[in-house]
């Protein structure tokens, strides 16, 4: 009955028998919330933890990914870099390739008109040999 009047009075006993504010079974139970409280935080704490290894991980392959990204664009770069120094030796090789064929067509041209030159005095040579042989005929006729 003293328990019930307290208990109406929001006094109650422990199991120690000690005066509480609070019924010890509220009491017990705001004591293993608090212990279930300490284990969510712990465990929060953990997954940050986690999550926070996972984000730096996560950046780390970013950057390696970026790096090699940009690995791939330089090498890209060189290589149209590349194909164009080539293209520009290759104009550049065509055009003297050009010039030597004009040289060598100079030569032929005159080498062959050296020659027809030589050709050409040496058939007036002859010419001139048949003219005199024709004026001497036609004199000892």
């Amino acid at each position: 009955m003293a328990k019930d009047i307290l208990g109406d009075a929001g006094l109650h006993f422990d199991e120690l028998n000690k005066l509480r504010v609070l019924d010890p079974e509220v009491t017990q139970q705001t004591i293993e919330l608090k212990e279930e409280c300490k284990d969510f935080v712990d465990k929060i704490g953990q997954f940050q933890k986690i999550v926070g290894g996972l984000i730096e991980l996560v950046d780390q392959l970013a950057k390696e990914a970026e790096n090699e990204k940009m690995k791939a664009i330089g090498a890209r770069n060189l290589l149209k870099s590349i194909a164009k120094q080539r293209e520009a030796q290759q104009q550049q090789l065509q055009a003297l390739i050009a010039e030597k064929k004009m040289q060598l067509e100079r030569i032929s041209n005159n080498f062959l008109s050296f020659r027809y030159r030589v050709e050409y005095e040496a058939l007036c040579k002859v010419e001139a040999e048949q003219n005199e042989f024709i004026d001497q005929f036609i004199f000892q006729k």
